[in-house]
């Protein structure tokens, strides 16, 4: 099998199983855990309270990346198919006009809260790098599926639109007003087995 292919298959793996792939890593912190209040004794207990508000502020900076998302989402996008990648439109707005992976990039900010939150400097790289291989897999075999559904309009789209990194000079505004109610309809589904 061609490496391509190889990691589209590795990558449709991964995104049918995303949302219970990253219990692997829970033996890991359980671990860290044991290790962790660095700042605390080093700093004392001030500078380590300082620093979980940071961590807390940051996971919750992640939450509110991903509600902008699913707040502005229309229907036949995004979605929380598990089976197969599936998109009836193409979103090139609101989020996805300055990111081409607003909600991994809102986990990416959870999750780095979290892994600071620990204070355990293996933990942090692994958890960094782990995320890095795991989602730059389902990304690859996300956009496969768009660049053959949708072919010069994603190719166009994503030429312009970084991957992960913002590129806030990019900005468009959506199409559909904010709606809270699709905000804890998507997430209540991407939180529920």
């Amino acid at each position: 099998m061609a490496l391509r292919e190889d990691i589209e298959k590795q990558g449709g793996f991964l995104f049918r199983w995303r949302s219970y792939l990253s219990l692997i890593f829970l033996p890991l912190f359980i671990i860290a855990l044991r290790n962790s209040e660095y700042l605390e004794r080093v700093f004392g207990n001030f500078a380590d309270n300082i620093w979980e508000f940071f961590c807390l502020f940051l996971s919750f900076f992640g939450l509110f990346v991903r509600c902008l998302v699913a707040g502005y989402v229309p229907r036949g996008t995004s979605g929380r198919n598990t089976r197969t990648q599936a998109a009836e439109i193409l979103n090139t707005k609101g989020m996805y006009s300055i990111v081409r992976n607003p909600l991994y990039l809102g986990n990416f900010i959870i999750v780095l809260g979290v892994l600071f939150f620990v204070q355990v400097w293996w933990l942090i790289l692994i958890g960094f790098f782990g995320f890095l291989l795991y989602y730059e897999r389902i990304i690859f075999t996300e956009e496969e599926f768009l660049r053959g559904k949708f072919g010069d309009l994603f190719l166009e789209w994503a030429k312009k639109t970084p991957i992960f990194l913002p590129k806030f000079k990019n900005w468009q505004k959506p199409d559909l007003p904010f709606s809270f109610r699709v905000v804890l309809r998507r997430n209540i589904q991407h939180f529920s087995p």
